[in-house]
């Protein structure tokens, strides 16, 4: 079973940034694909990053491409989601989750674990 913890949401204020990390307990994390995802108040789960197994590819949404860079450290078994010039539309509850294959996907059905989640807000 694996594991998956976020961690480094909080309160910015617009304009400021966040790395958010993702720590995957599995021994399969080096050749799985992993995304983030967000989720906020009255609106569906969005899509936001996701990174192949090495690094190679990535993906992101349209509203956070040149503002949130996903990058992984197989060494460390842990994902990250650097958010810059964040937005109060950025605010939502944040997930990270793991695939059972090694290419990136989009559509939260193709993970199959997820984590908690992490606060982000950020105020104007």
């Amino acid at each position: 079973q694996v594991q998956l913890v976020e961690s480094g949401g909080g309160l910015v204020q617009a304009g400021g940034s966040l790395r958010l990390s993702c720590a995957h307990s599995g021994r399969t994390f080096s050749s799985v694909a992993m995304g983030w995802f967000r989720h906020a108040p009255g609106k569906a789960r969005d899509f936001v990053a996701a990174i192949n197994w090495n690094g190679g590819s990535r993906y992101y949404a349209d509203s956070v491409k040149r503002r949130f860079t996903v990058s992984r450290d197989n060494a460390k078994n842990t994902v990250y989601l650097q958010m810059n010039s964040l937005k109060p539309e950025d605010t939502a509850i944040y997930y990270c989750a793991a695939r059972g294959a090694f290419m990136i996907s989009a559509l939260p059905y193709d993970y199959n674990y997820w984590g908690q989640g992490t606060q982000v807000t950020v105020s104007s």
